[in-house]
């Protein structure tokens, strides 16, 4: 004979001791926090998960005496027992889902029969008594017995008719009479059996039905379809039952502890009066503001205002947050039936992180982990206010965030007249290229009509801060005609739009914008990041410009200056194009000869600007076509100016041209090649070195990137010739400096070889932009036409020039930075790509021990906090706490 193992004994406890959320579900956990730290919540029982799983394979009678015996205590609690004539006790039961679930709709009102109706009515009077009992049939029979819903509803609204009251609230006594017995005849008809009138039982099918119904396949694939856990388990919360209903001040309601959009400690929510919780959470009847307003509890009972406001203070200090309530009042006796973290707004979230630290309630690091590293956009930017209307006339990705309302310019010609009217424009473009930074650089707004996130459109805009959004391929952009069309409106070039940079959309009209806040919470905020973080943020600056706003941000330094962004003014333009159409190098240098004071007074700048920190230069990276006028217009220009045949300008544009020019002559292959170009930048530098340091008195480190490294032997001969440029401005300038050299892993080729190739850098810094597109063969201008079907159908599980693929372009950086420090133990680690200023890659960074991460500046902050996270996440998974 087989001996069935004992089952263990029911897991049925009071609620102030059911504060394991995994053993008893969330709700139970919540109210045991609540009733621990003081707050008056209705006694009551918690039923475990483990016991709901029985409650559906067995029904109520699984729990046999421990259920009873749980009952006997909250009787003797309340000094009312269930069924008792007299001094009846009435009971809700709530769900209390596991972790990763919401529960399902709660019972109220159970004890409610004929038999106590004598004993409610003397307790709440008697129209009351009868209105509980409506209440209780119309949630119970539907859930419970089956019961169509709808003829419930309709016997409410026929009997609401005929009395000529305005809703369920007028009705009289007799007429709640006449709907009861409305009600009792529907369950008669739909079931064959008259409706449970013993307590207990009601009180046993409760459980069970909502037990068995949250087992069912239906309901698990509900579940999964909202994104909950299907397999999530299901507790039960039975409490004493505070009406809300009856004599002097009862009702029912919901408030919060704090202002959702600022954070400040002000208390707001609503209330019913003479109601219970569904009509209060489901909008069921019309609400009066708990302050400020007709019908406020404010103003109606301020001490009961006054009792509520203590109540909600004890909840948000048991829960450690701000928190939204949920409460019955019963004679001028406030009961709170839940608390649960309040909904903010991305300001609201900082403040009261930072608030709770202060008050003490919560540690810094803890207070640092509660924010989303991207709520801190909205500190960042201008944003469409929320209770603006928007009339959406496109959707694309949100390339950078902000929002930014002009007239449209369709060319960067346009975009500066614009701006020297003192009117910034949204530049509007099928796609940008190198020629529109000019315009880039003072518009309001970018929008392109292609691209993706590492888009030149999204990489640009976000390195200035400017809102932009590219993809928009509902819309259709004609240059020539100067127009733009989308849902079969026209706008013209000039016509106002606005753009919202983080939720990917152009709006017509100017919108109503919030303004960036950098001060208060988000200051301090900031403060204790750079307290906890271990790794270095830098900056992506290009220009001083761009520096300025780093340096306002606290970075370390700047991870990546990328100086073709420096050759696009006019006449810097002008002196490059000569160099390229040269016929000889002597000709080239001459012309470089024209770039080299430029160059270096852009240097002096961005060292002065930083004041001693580091400071990585990118030599030239793009190849040189970029530079040549693409259509025969401006080529004609071009030779016009130039006093050469235009004959010669489309030569040399033939012969630079390439078929795949991102895997063409670009990078170090330039330096190599074309030397006189590297050689006038390292001039520049170190030039400049020498000179902010006598003009500003701090020393100048400058840390010279050579990019698109494949071979260590491009390294050894770039870094060979860098060295001699250094040497002949030493003896030049009669002055010594330090400076660093090292190059950009962008291709799988470099991570590979990365231990020979450290053996001759300073550093390795991973440009992650152009090293996903090559480790996935995926072009990071064309991949927005395929992305979002991609992602929808879980081809990607992000987009991987948004977040870093950590399988796969992940592990090369991890080979490479493994190998690398064999090759040289004290070469320095950095991520300098756009993956610099998303959180997921930063806590990646964190995680393999890279020295720093450098994004755009905009994104700094974000990073900062990212780094933060990060680092108090891993001491703390080694078990040595937050710092």
């Amino acid at each position: 004979m087989t001996v069935q193992p004992a089952l263990a004994a029911p897991d049925i406890v009071d609620i102030a001791d059911a504060g394991d959320a995994a053993r008893h579900g969330a709700k139970a956990a919540r109210l045991a926090l609540l009733a621990r730290g003081g707050v008056a919540t209705p006694p009551g029982f918690a039923i475990s998960v483990a016991d709901g799983a029985r409650l559906a394979a067995g029904g109520a009678e699984a729990l046999g005496a421990a259920l009873q015996a749980a009952l006997a205590r909250l009787e003797a609690v309340r000094g009312r027992r269930l069924g008792d004539a007299a001094a009846p006790l009435l009971v809700s039961v709530r769900t209390s889902a596991g972790e990763g679930a919401s529960g399902a709709p709660a019972i109220l009102n159970i004890g409610a029969c004929a038999a106590t109706e004598a004993g409610i009515a003397a307790r709440a009077g008697l129209r009351a008594a009868r209105d509980l009992r409506r209440r209780l049939i119309q949630s119970f029979a539907p859930a419970a017995l089956g019961v169509d819903a709808e003829a419930l509803e309709q016997a409410l609204l026929d009997r609401i008719r005929a009395s000529g009251a305005a809703d369920e609230s007028e009705l009289d006594a007799a007429a709640l009479g006449a709907l009861l017995d409305d009600y009792h005849r529907i369950v008669v008809d739909e079931t064959g059996a008259p409706f449970p009138e013993d307590p207990r039982e009601q009180l046993s099918l409760a459980l069970a039905a909502a037990a068995a119904a949250w087992a069912s396949p239906r309901a698990r694939m509900l579940r999964a379809a909202r994104g909950d856990d299907p397999e999530a388990g299901l507790g039960f919360v039975i409490q004493a039952m505070s009406l809300g209903v009856g004599p002097g001040v009862s009702g029912a309601g919901s408030a919060v502890s704090r202002d959702p959009r600022s954070g400040a400690r002000a208390l707001s929510g609503v209330w019913v009066a003479q109601g219970q919780g569904e009509d209060a959470a489901l909008g069921l009847r019309a609400a009066a503001p708990l302050e400020g307003g007709d019908g406020a509890l404010a103003l109606i009972a301020p001490d009961v205002f006054a009792a509520l406001a203590a109540q909600v203070a004890l909840a948000e200090a048991a829960l450690a947050d701000a928190c939204k309530v949920e409460f019955t009042v019963e004679d001028g006796v406030v009961k709170i039936l839940d608390a649960v973290a309040a909904p903010r707004g991305p300001r609201a979230a900082v403040r009261i992180a930072v608030d709770l630290a202060e008050e003490g309630r919560i540690g810094r690091a803890d207070a640092l982990l509660r924010i989303d590293p991207q709520l801190l956009i909205e500190h960042l930017h201008p944003t469409v206010d929320p209770a603006a209307p928007r009339d959406v006339i496109g959707r694309g990705l949100p390339a950078s965030p902000g929002a930014a309302s002009g007239p449209i310019a369709f060319t960067a010609d346009a975009a500066e007249v614009f701006s020297a009217r003192g009117t910034p424009a949204i530049l509007v473009r099928v796609e940008t290229g190198p020629e529109d930074i000019r315009g880039m650089h003072v518009a309001a707004g970018v929008m392109t009509a292609r691209g993706g996130l590492t888009s030149h459109a999204a990489v640009v805009a976000r390195g200035m801060g400017v809102p932009c959004v590219v993809g928009v391929s509902d819309v259709a952009v004609d240059i020539d005609e100067g127009a733009l069309r989308a849902g079969g409106r026209r706008f013209a070039e000039g016509d106002v739009i606005t753009l919202d940079g983080g939720a990917g959309e152009a709006l017509a009209g100017a919108a109503a914008m919030l303004r960036p806040e950098f001060s208060g919470a988000f200051a301090t905020l900031m403060v204790w990041a750079d307290a906890h973080r271990r790794m270095g943020v830098r900056a992506n600056a290009d220009t001083p410009a761009d520096a300025r706003v780093a340096r306002g941000f606290n970075v370390d330094g700047i991870g990546l200056c990328r100086t073709e962004h420096m050759f696009f003014e006019p006449e810097r333009v002008t002196a490059m194009r000569e160099m390229i159409l040269a016929d000889d190098a002597q000709a080239r240098r001459a012309a470089l000869a024209r770039l080299l004071p430029w160059q270096r007074a852009d240097f002096v700048a961005l060292f002065g600007i930083m004041k001693g920190l580091p400071v990585t230069i990118r030599l030239l990276d793009p190849p040189l076509h970029e530079f040549l006028p693409q259509s025969p217009r401006d080529m004609r220009e071009l030779a016009l100016a130039m006093a050469m045949p235009v004959e010669k300008v489309k030569a040399r544009a033939a012969a630079l041209a390439e078929i795949n020019p991102m895997l063409g002559m670009r990078g170090c292959r330039l330096g190599v090649t074309v030397p006189e170009i590297y050689e006038m930048q390292a001039r520049a530098i170190f030039e400049a070195a020498v000179e902010a340091e006598a003009a500003f008195g701090a020393a100048v480190t400058p840390e010279i990137m050579i990019p698109l490294v494949s071979a260590n032997r491009e390294m050894l001969i770039l870094k060979d010739r860098i060295d001699a440029v250094a040497a002949a401005v030493k003896a030049e300038r009669g002055a010594d400096f330090a400076y660093k050299v090292g190059c950009m892993v962008e291709t799988p080729r470099a991570a590979l070889r990365a231990e020979e190739i450290a053996r001759g850098a300073a550093f390795l810094s991973f440009g992650t932009n152009d090293l996903t597109q090559m480790t996935y063969g995926l072009s990071r201008d064309d991949a927005g036409g395929f992305m979002r079907a991609y992602l929808a159908q879980g081809v990607f599980p992000a987009d991987p020039f948004h977040t870093l693929d950590v399988e796969g372009v992940g592990e090369l950086l991890l080979m490479a930075a493994e190998r690398g420090r064999r090759g040289n133990r004290a070469v320095a680690l950095s991520l300098c790509g756009e993956h610099g200023g998303d959180p997921a890659s930063v806590r990646f960074c964190e995680l393999a021990g890279f020295d720093y991460v450098s994004c755009s500046p905009y994104r700094v902050p974000i990073a900062r906090l990212a780094a933060a996270q990060a680092r108090i996440l891993a001491l703390r998974g080694r078990g040595d706490g937050a710092p």
